[in-house]
C-alpha cells in the first residue's frame, strides 16, 4: 500500500542519514520544499553535522531518524544525499511507528539499504532525487517525477525506447532493488530481500567492469536471477576499467550475460541512477513490466 499522498501544508523532514555536506549545498532543495511545494519543514540535527564523512555519528543519523518514523505528523522524509553511511544504522531502527502511521522515504544511491528495511516490512518507499540535488535545472524532470509521486498525480507508465540487450515479454510483481553494490551487501542481513516473483530494478557508479561482473555472479551462484518476474537495468556509470587487462565487455552485455539462462523479461538502459534523468520509482509497488521489440515500459496500474 502506498503512503498517504502530500497536500500543500503537510510537515515533511529533511535528515543526512550517510555522508556529509556543505549545508549552504541543501538551499535551493529546502527553497523548493517549501516556497514551491508549500511544505513545512523540518531540519534533522544530521544536516549540520559532522563526524570524519558522515553527518554525524552513526547513534546520532540513526536518532534523527527514528524521531521521525515515530512523529505521526511527518508525512515524507527526504534523505538530502546518499554517499555512504546508511549501512551503518540500518540496524536497530524501530519501525512500528512507521507502520503504524505511513510516511514516504525518499532517497536513492546508498539510501537503497533503508528502501529495502522499508519493503521488508510492508511499506512502500521512493527510489527517487534527493534535495540536494533539487536545484539543478537539468534535473528538472527528475524533480517533477518525484513531484507527482509524492502528490498522488501518478504516472500511468514510464516507456522507454527499445535497446539491443533487452528481452521481451510482459510480467508482473512488487518492484524491489536500487544500488547493485548495496543489495549485494545486504545478502544474509536483515536488509536482504526475496526476489523470487519480484521485478528487480538496478544501477550502479563507480565500479569496474569486474566488481560488476562478480557481484553478479554472486546473484547468480546465490540463486537470486532465477526466480525473478523481470529485470530493469538502470544507468551504470563512471565505470572504471582495468587498462592493464580490459575485460572486453560493458556494463550491460555483463548483466545480460548473467541472466542469459532466464527468460522473464528484461529492460535494459532504463532512466534511473546517478544519471541527471533519473525517474522515480516506487518500491515495493506492484507494476507490470512490458518489454516489446520498439519500446519498454513499467506500468503503474498493472491489469
Amino acid at each position: 500500500m502506498l503512503p498517504p499522498f502530500l497536500q500543500p501544508g503537510d510537515t515533511v523532514a529533511v535528515v543526512a542519514p550517510a555522508s556529509r555536506f556543505p549545508y549552504d549545498e541543501l538551499a535551493d532543495g529546502l527553497r523548493i520544499l517549501r516556497d514551491d511545494w508549500q511544505l513545512n519543514v523540518i531540519e534533522g540535527d544530521s544536516l549540520q553535522a559532522i563526524d570524519g564523512p558522515f553527518a554525524g555519528s552513526d547513534n546520532l543519523r540513526r536518532a534523527d531518524l527514528q524521531r521521525l518514523f515515530d512523529d505521526p505528523n511527518v508525512k515524507a522524509i527526504f534523505a538530502a544525499r546518499g554517499g555512504y553511511g546508511c549501512y551503518r544504522i540500518a540496524d536497530g531502527l524501530d519501525l512500528s511507528g512507521l507502520q503504524a502511521n505511513p510516511k514516504w522515504l525518499i532517497g536513492f544511491s546508498d539510501v537503497t539499504v533503508l528502501l529495502s528495511l522499508l519493503y521488508n516490512h510492508g511499506l512502500v518507499s521512493l527510489h527517487g532525487l534527493m534535495p540536494r540535488q533539487f536545484g539543478d535545472p537539468n534535473r528538472a524532470e527528475s524533480l517533477e517525477s518525484v513531484r507527482q509521486w509524492l502528490f498522488g498525480e501518478l504516472p500511468t507508465n514510464y516507456t522507454v525506447p527499445a535497446h539491443v540487450l533487452n528481452r521481451t515479454g510482459r510480467a508482473t510483481g512488487p518492484l524491489v532493488g536500487g544500488n547493485l553494490t548495496l543489495l549485494i551487501n545486504s545478502l544474509g542481513t536483515p536488509t536482504d530481500m526475496d526476489f523470487n516473483g519480484k521485478i528487480l530494478f538496478i544501477e550502479d557508479i563507480g565500479e569496474t567492469f569486474f566488481s560488476l561482473d562478480r557481484m553478479m555472479t554472486q546473484l547468480y551462484r546465490a540463486g537470486r536471477l532465477a526466480g525473478l518476474s523481470g529485470l530493469i537495468v538502470g544507468q551504470f556509470t563512471e565505470m572504471r576499467t582495468n587498462s592493464a587487462l580490459p575485460f572486453g565487455k560493458d556494463s550491460y552485455e555483463i548483466i545480460a550475460n548473467a541472466v542469459s539462462d532466464f527468460d522473464y523479461p528484461v529492460l535494459v538502459n532504463f532512466p534511473a541512477g546517478h544519471v541527471p534523468y533519473n525517474l522515480a520509482l516506487p518500491i515495493g509497488k506492484t507494476v507490470e513490466l512490458v518489454v516489446q521489440k520498439k519500446t519498454g515500459q513499467i506500468n503503474f496500474q498493472p491489469k
